[in-house]
């Protein structure tokens, strides 16, 4: 096999047809960003019990087993499979583009992909939801607010890309 990714569109079309089978099959929509805000109240109820008790948010979206839950399971298992097949999978600790942009510092490049996740989980929570969400789901039903914060959240990506790793990105 050679070292070639999946083709963009076909993966779109695959993921159409997943929406589609989603909603037909379990009545839901795609979404994940709520599953990472389960996972804080799972990890601040272990950590602060007695804080995460006194939150109404985690008291209304406390951890759980659920299918976004195992929809992010399977996200990482099916990139896992899909690099594979495409003859992509090596295992590497720090990427070659990652290492080349934030130097060989553990700690810079651990401070780097912190407050990059802290800001992408604040923006798709403030959003309303994350880029998979409103991407496909809220496009799919012709959402004004997912189509605006589909292209904001291209927008952001653009500028983010260019700001850390400059014009060839």
């Amino acid at each position: 096999m050679g070292k070639r990714p999946m083709n963009p569109y076909f993966g779109g079309v695959l993921s159409g047809i997943l929406v589609v089978f989603s909603v037909v099959a379990a009545g839901r929509f795609f979404g994940a960003s709520t599953t990472f805000s389960r996972l804080a109240a799972l990890v601040e109820g272990v950590v602060a019990p007695e804080h995460a008790a006194s939150l109404a948010y985690f008291e209304r979206n406390g951890f759980k087993v659920d299918w976004q839950l195992l929809f992010v399971i399977g996200i990482a298992f099916g990139a896992f499979i899909s690099s594979v097949v495409g003859g992509t999978f090596k295992i590497q600790a720090v990427p070659d583009m990652w290492r080349g942009r934030f130097g060989a510092s553990a700690v810079r490049r651990g401070a780097a992909a912190f407050f990059g996740g802290l800001l992408a989980i604040v923006g798709a929570r403030m959003a309303g939801g994350c880029p998979s969400g409103h991407g496909l789901s809220g496009v799919m039903q012709l959402v004004p607010g997912s189509l605006i914060s589909l292209i904001f959240f291209f927008l952001g990506g653009v500028v983010v890309a260019r700001l850390i790793y400059g014009r060839g990105a």
